[in-house]
């Protein structure tokens, strides 16, 4: 028996997983930060208008289980999927995945309603794995790619979500939420404290210093909360790129591993993949070199143990 027939279909918590906790302990504080910002004026509200107390830990808490409902098929389906601009595929798509999605389901021993398709309209050939069922494909990788193409990408998104991936990736999505949306109201509040300052100002000297210090202020926190989102982003594609290899060796071992090496092929021959060069290309990039991901796949279809 070999290491795919006894588990085959199965979840399994690879290295690539715990690596990705990496960026997410780097945004937890800043999260919490941002969190506490937004906790304040509920807190002061709620004391006011009732006997009710919101503690600062008890909203950390239900912010922390409203995240996991992202985890819920359900919940994935009626709200995550429009949140990330997905949809139901249309009959002729539907017509083009479905049987490609119940071979690589019954390949891993799994029902093929088991993890939930969702197409996003894109130019790009690109699909992920997101939340804990969830796998989005494009409308150019589903029109362009052929069908082996297509199952290859299919099956190693597929992996992801053995491998446990999406975990953290999602979960570190929704830690960065607060900080995203507290750094752009940060750039918004330093405009309207620089167009206060200019057109008041004039009538005050007060008013321009006042309006000089929030807006520096503001833009000082909104610079605080994208560095962390940058930074956390930037340790992500770095670690991100052994889950990467790890879903192509699962796919390979699922038998589908000529089916990504061409599919990746068909990225290296539209001018995309290519080895990033410089550091700071290498942390904006989130997947390895395609052509490193070949050769790596072709050694593990010559070499099946390894």
């Amino acid at each position: 028996m070999t290491w795919m027939d006894g588990h085959r279909g199965t979840r399994r918590v690879q290295r690539g997983a715990l690596w990705a906790f990496v960026p997410v302990l780097v945004m937890l504080p800043f999260s919490l930060l941002a969190v506490a910002v937004f906790w304040l004026p509920v807190h002061v509200i709620v004391d006011l208008a009732s006997a009710f107390t919101v503690s600062y830990w008890m909203f950390v808490v239900a912010f922390f289980a409203i995240g996991l409902l992202l985890f819920v098929r359900p919940f994935q389906v009626l709200v995550l999927t429009p949140i990330i601009g997905a949809r139901r595929p249309t009959h002729e798509e539907a017509a083009l995945i479905e049987p490609i999605w119940a071979d690589i389901a019954n390949a891993n021993g799994l029902p093929a309603s088991r993890y939930v398709v969702r197409v996003v309209d894109s130019e790009e050939v690109n699909a992920f794995a997101c939340g804990g069922h969830l796998v989005v494909v494009t409308t150019f990788a589903v029109s362009e790619l052929s069908t082996d193409q297509l199952r290859g990408v299919l099956a190693h998104e597929l992996s992801h979500h053995l491998g446990l991936h999406t975990v953290a990736i999602t979960f570190g999505h929704w830690l960065s939420a607060p900080v995203v949306l507290l750094a752009r109201i940060g750039f918004y509040l330093e405009n309207v404290a620089e167009a206060a300052a200019g057109s008041f100002g004039k009538r005050s000297a007060l008013i321009t210093a006042v309006g000089r210090i929030a807006a520096a202020l503001f833009s000082g926190l909104a610079w605080v909360f994208t560095a962390a989102i940058r930074g956390s982003d930037a340790i992500t594609n770095v670690v991100g790129h052994s889950s990467e290899y790890e879903a192509d060796q699962l796919a390979v071992r699922m038998g589908f591993g000529a089916e990504l090496a061409g599919a990746l092929r068909y990225v290296l021959a539209q001018g995309y993949g290519a080895r990033p060069i410089g550091w700071r290309a290498r942390l904006a990039t989130s997947h390895p070199p395609a052509r490193t991901r070949v050769a790596r796949i072709e050694a593990l279809m010559r070499h099946p143990s390894r």
